[in-house]
């Protein structure tokens, strides 16, 4: 029997006496109800339905609603697997993402319905890991379960962000970092193996990731015009060793050697690296790409030795930072120097050296004396 002409969809008489009815969708295809039904009037209702999802902006293929319905509400497990899965993440960034989730977000929320996890719920969870693990790790945990549902939200997946709590993102650094001094930073590097310092120096006076020295090599450096190329950074993730790009893309960058360090660079170069232009400027004694476990072998005895037991190599990209402030840089120029891609990241190194603000009052009084 035909369908009859009506404003929204079609419902026809099937020869088994029943009614199928079906309309075109948003997506201009055809869909059809699951079922038949006993009474046009049943017909008409499913149609008025699925005109109202339309007209309200909710609709969707019916389905794909079915489906959805049979296997239940989605928990919070099933999208976050999927939203990593998703990402387009540096090896180390996916390997935290899955420590955060693993360790500190499923115990609690994987077999729970996206949609019935609350603000209160929330907080209580924040509240309850302030005993469970270190304010930095907290925040992070909080930061990607914001991420994940406001991306839920733009997915409608979930009608609104439960994360709430105001400032749970932020953490306050819990050590205090103090840049090394001239004189410790020429302690540090002279208790280093020789084949080490070259790599103690350029983490301080260029600012450089120790991810960033370990994949050095031989064509990156070009001494003649005083230059560092950094293009490839090396991390280890879930036991593997893994060369890709910088952090983020500002990481990519050209760095100028301070000319006092040429010389060394030189030597260095002659006696330890690696032979050809693929060769490691600080290869591992195995001849692979240097572990951080490896370097904080000898580098934990030199901070001692500098009487800086609290130095971690990473605080000597605080010194550099320290370093080409004084010098008079721009915050841009920092930047660019460090790799930074933004400002709140470059400032997170600025640190304000011993003795400065004296010279800084010094300098302010012959202003007032040239008048």
């Amino acid at each position: 029997m035909a369908a009859k002409k009506r404003g929204f969809g079609q419902i026809r008489r099937l020869p088994s006496k029943r009614y199928q009815a079906g309309y075109t969708g948003p997506d201009a295809a055809l869909h059809y109800a699951p079922s038949t039904f006993d009474a046009r009037e049943d017909a008409e209702a499913w149609l008025a339905d699925e005109r109202r999802l339309i007209a309200a902006g909710t609709w969707a293929p019916p389905k794909a609603r079915a489906k959805a319905k049979a296997e239940g509400p989605m928990t919070f497990g099933t999208y976050a697997e999927s939203w990593l899965r998703r990402r387009d993440l540096k090896p180390r960034t996916r390997a935290h993402y899955r420590r955060l989730l693993d360790d500190f977000i499923l115990p609690r929320f994987e077999d729970v319905p996206f949609a019935h996890i609350t603000p209160v719920a929330v907080a209580d969870w924040h509240a309850d890991l302030g005993t469970a693990t270190g304010p930095t790790y907290r925040a992070h945990a909080y930061s990607l379960l914001r991420t994940i549902s406001l991306t839920a939200v733009s997915e409608d997946v979930i009608d609104a962000s439960p994360c709430r709590v105001r400032g749970a993102g932020n953490s306050k650094r819990v050590k205090k970092i103090e840049p090394a001094t001239l004189a410790e930073l020429e302690a540090l590097t002279k208790a280093m193996p020789e084949r080490l310092r070259a790599m103690v120096m350029l983490a301080a006076w260029c600012a450089m990731r120790f991810g960033e020295l370990a994949e050095l090599r031989r064509k990156d450096v070009d001494l003649k015009n005083g230059i560092i190329r950094v293009r490839r950074a090396v991390v280890r993730a879930d036991g593997e060793v893994i060369v890709g790009t910088p952090k983020s893309e500002a990481g990519v960058r050209d760095v100028a050697i301070p000319p006092h360090l040429v010389p060394m660079l030189k030597t260095h170069i002659g006696e330890h690296a690696q032979w050809g232009r693929d060769g490691l400027l600080f290869p591992n004694p195995d001849g692979e790409n240097m572990a951080s476990s490896s370097l904080a072998w000898h580098f934990n005895k030199a901070r001692v030795a500098a009487k800086r037991p609290d130095l971690r190599f990473h605080d000597l990209r605080h010194t550099g930072a320290v370093l080409a402030a004084q010098t008079g840089a721009t915050l841009a120029e920092l930047m660019a120097r460090l790799g930074h891609s933004t400002p709140a990241a470059a400032m997170r190194y600025q640190h304000a050296a011993k003795g400065r603000d004296a010279e800084i009052a010094a300098l302010l009084s012959k202003i007032a004396e040239a008048k």
